[in-house]
């Protein structure tokens, strides 16, 4: 099964409103200035353990090659990446109606985690689950993984 997470407000927090993981040293903190919100490596490695494969579905335009050298740096490796230039590329394409800025299911994907309310509602009507994070949580580790094993089971899976 495969859980998805948006990046800013979600994994990229400010340290002003979020607990986070330590800043990278110098001088990668100058070319990486997110911040990732604490407990952000130890969930994604547990999620894979559990058997997910973890992704990252945002809207921003920052490259994959970007995402994958930031993450990678906190020793993270996503299953898959798509950012705003593929979902245009593979989602809006040359549609004339307007798509949501986010597809889960098109890329088989049965759980995304975002902080945008209007994309966790389209879960309901385009076929996946969504888990709403916005505000700092110290739990919030532990509830994306009970939600993930929750979907998992309702999926027979």
């Amino acid at each position: 099964m495969r859980v998805s997470f948006d990046l800013d407000e979600v994994l990229f927090v400010s340290p002003r409103t979020h607990k986070t993981e330590p800043e990278l040293f110098f001088p990668l903190n100058k070319i990486f200035k997110e911040r990732l919100r604490l407990g952000t490596p130890d969930l994604i490695h547990t999620l894979q353990k559990l058997g997910f494969d973890v992704w990252i579905y945002t809207s921003s335009f920052r490259s994959e090659k970007y995402i994958k050298r930031l993450f990678w740096l906190y020793g993270i490796k996503f299953n898959g990446i798509v950012n705003g230039d593929r979902h245009l590329r593979e989602v809006q394409g040359n549609r004339r109606e307007i798509l949501p800025q986010k597809v889960p299911p098109k890329y088989s994907i049965s759980l995304h985690i975002d902080d945008e309310s209007v994309i966790c509602s389209y879960g309901r009507e385009m076929g996946f689950e969504a888990y709403q994070l916005d505000a700092p949580d110290d739990q919030w580790k532990e509830k994306v993984i009970a939600k993930a094993e929750e979907v998992k089971k309702k999926r027979g899976l």
